[in-house]
Order: C-alpha cells, then structure tokens, then sequence
C-alpha cells in the first residue's frame, strides 16, 4: 500500500479533518491496481457519503481496463488515478444539508449513472441520454462525461464514496450486500424488459440467456408474467440449469444446433415470438443475431441491452414489412431500481437464483483477473470491505 497519495476530489467535497480512506486505484492504463490511502470525502448539498460494504465485478472489466480506449475511444475513462467499480452497496455514512428522506445508517445500492440533473432529458427521467452521462467507477458516453468524473470521482472500490442522493436506491432487509451487488445487472434487464410492455400472455427470447444479464432477465420476464421465455445460448448444460428455473415456461435451444429463427419458428407454430431481448457480450456472434431476430413474430419489438458490438447485417425492409421494433437500452433509472427493490422485497424477484464469489477488497487485482471462474451467468462476483 502507498501512503498519503494525494486525491483528485475537489476541494470543497474533501473532509475538513483528516479523515482518509482506502481506495484501489489505476494509475497507468492497462496497469494493475493500487491501494492507496486518500482523503476522505464529505457530504455537501443534496449529496451522500456511503461507506462501501461490497462492490460487484462486471465480468468484462479486465478488458475494459486494458483495451477501452482503443475500443471505444468516443467513451472516456476516468481521469487516472482513477478509481473504478460498477455496482457499490453499503451504509449511508453522511448526507448533505439539503439532503431529506436518507439518513446516516440506511443500507442502499448506489445507482452509478451520473448526469447533469436539469437538462430536459434528465428532467423528463431519461438521464441515459443526457449530453453529460456518465458510469461512475467505469465509464463515460460522451466527452462531456468527463466532468461527471470531476464531480463524482469515486467507484465502488473504495471504502467511502459520494453520490448524489438521487442516485441512492433503499435496499429490503431481506436482500443481504452480496446479492445486492447485482442489482446493476438486473436493473438493465428491467428496464429492457418494461420498454417491451405488458408480457402477461407474451413470449420472449432472451438471446445469451445464460449469461451475467441474461439469467436476470429470463428471472425477471418470469416474475413479470411471460407465458413462455425461450432461452437461447451455446452451451447446453447451462441452458438446461436455466430451464429448471421454471421447466413449463422455459425451453432452451443451443445455437450449435442450428438457426435459431427456424426453431422460434417451430416452437410458435410459425408465428414466432413476440419479444426479443439481445444480452450478447461484445464477443459474441453478428450473424447468429441477424438470424436469431428472424424468429421473431410480425410486429414484435427487439432489445438490446449487451455489448455486442459491429455491423450487424440486419435487413431494414424485413422491420419494415413486418412492423418490428428495434430499441437500443442503456442501464435503468433509479425509479426503476426502487421498482426492482420492491419486487425483491416481496418476494416476486428470487435473488436465490444467484451464488456469490468474494474476495476481499486487498486482493482487488485477482478479482478482476478471477471473474471468468463461475457458473456463467448464476455466479456473481464481488470484492467485500
């Protein structure tokens, strides 16, 4: 660990005391962690302090950390030393002045969207298309994003962190930290899904079904009604685990035997199914999506919410003639996550689909090189405080 490292938070937002704090930070690209020993910060305004408990591991984050900018050099990184971490949960430790309705000790989820809060898209409770938003502890969308990271520079591997209170999701006492950390994941899922309307009576694909999103958003599309989810994915012993969730609502295919448009087709009589939601990595298949979307019925609406990333050969006269819908969705709202929060806390969501892998917050760098060791999408990973 180095010592009295000095911190990138401004000046107004630093402890009056001498307070300081561990935070795991990149100081290079493409370079391993470093535990420093920073300042503290302090809640001002309408934000919040909360005390880390535990942060999930997005499974991509190596490569993100390595490759991003030559991938996608439109979307910035933090300003190093940067300080990354998708998914924090923890106790509220301090909130600002102006801050009501939160107090010290609430056990939360921090939403890590970042955006300039007044704008007409951040007003209307599209934040996601905000000109400033920004991942906290990942990523940014636009070169704006970057002053997003100036005002909220901490991730969520770093014992405290501050956030807008807006971004402050309660979490139910029967959801325990761990499990918490996936909330991010399943928050996507659930906005994707909402966007496809009302699924009582209604059949999805879930494309990817037994990855990191795609196990939560079969989960969900259960809990909210589908008649029928058709998982689709490669490997057959992970979708047959998957099928066992519900074996009358869920049937699986695996793509290595065959196209999957000819057995949505088969499955639904011709018809084919009514919603689509795409949860590929970016390493995944173009051509096997191009045909997956044929297998989707004659007005049907199409998600994506996963990394895949390309041109991806889809024919514009085929949405044409059919009236399908073909959405592009990014993250969630924080209303959606105290939506997602809800149906946990009631039971209608069951978190006990999910095992946790932990390390713990020193050994942050074999972590982020041991988030491929699970069970696809039934594992999530996490460092805890």
């Amino acid at each position: 660990m180095t010592t009295s490292q000095q911190s990138e938070i401004p000046a107004d937002r630093l402890s009056p005391s001498t307070a300081t704090m561990r935070a795991a930070r990149q100081h290079e690209r493409g370079a391993a962690m470093v535990i420093d020993e920073i300042e503290r910060p302090r809640a001002t305004g309408t934000d919040v302090v909360v005390k880390v408990a535990a942060c999930g591991m997005v499974p991509n984050l190596a490569n993100v950390l390595a490759n991003w900018e030559a991938w996608y050099p439109h979307e910035p990184l933090p300003p190093t030393p940067a300080i990354f971490g998708l998914d924090p949960v923890g106790v509220i430790h301090e909130v600002g002045e102006q801050v009501v309705g939160l107090s010290p000790g609430d056990r939360v989820y921090v939403n890590p969207s970042r955006s300039c809060g007044h704008c007409h898209a951040c007003t209307s409770g599209a934040p996601q298309t905000c000109d400033y938003w920004a991942f906290a502890g990942y990523f940014g969308f636009t070169a704006q994003s970057v002053e997003m990271f100036r005002k909220y520079p901490h991730g969520g591997f770093s014992e405290y962190m501050l956030a807008p209170s807006a971004a402050i999701v309660p979490i139910p006492d029967n959801l325990d930290f761990r499990n918490a950390t996936r909330l991010g994941y399943l928050g996507t899922g659930y906005s994707a899904l909402k966007k496809l309307g009302p699924l009582g009576g209604k059949s999805v694909v879930v494309h990817g079904g037994t990855g990191t999103l795609g196990v939560g958003v079969t989960m969900l599309a259960l809990a909210l009604g589908a008649s029928k989810v058709f998982a689709v994915a490669r490997g057959l012993p992970l979708l047959e685990r998957l099928k066992t969730l519900a074996p009358e609502r869920i049937e699986v295919f695996s793509t290595h035997d065959g196209k999957t448009s000819a057995w949505l087709r088969e499955q639904t009589g011709g018809h084919g199914a009514d919603y689509f939601v795409d949860t590929m990595v970016a390493v995944g298949d173009l051509e096997e999506l191009a045909d997956a979307v044929h297998g989707v019925a004659r007005g049907g609406k199409i998600v994506n919410i996963g990394g895949l990333s390309g041109p991806s050969g889809l024919d514009p006269k085929w949405f044409m003639d059919n009236g399908a819908t073909f959405y592009g969705s990014a993250w969630f709202t924080t209303a959606e996550a105290l939506e997602l929060a809800d149906m946990i806390r009631s039971n209608v969501a069951d978190m006990g689909v999910f095992e946790p892998k932990v390390w713990p917050f020193e050994e942050i760098n074999a972590a982020i090189n041991g988030v491929t060791s699970g069970d696809g999408g039934f594992t999530s990973y996490l460092v805890e405080f």
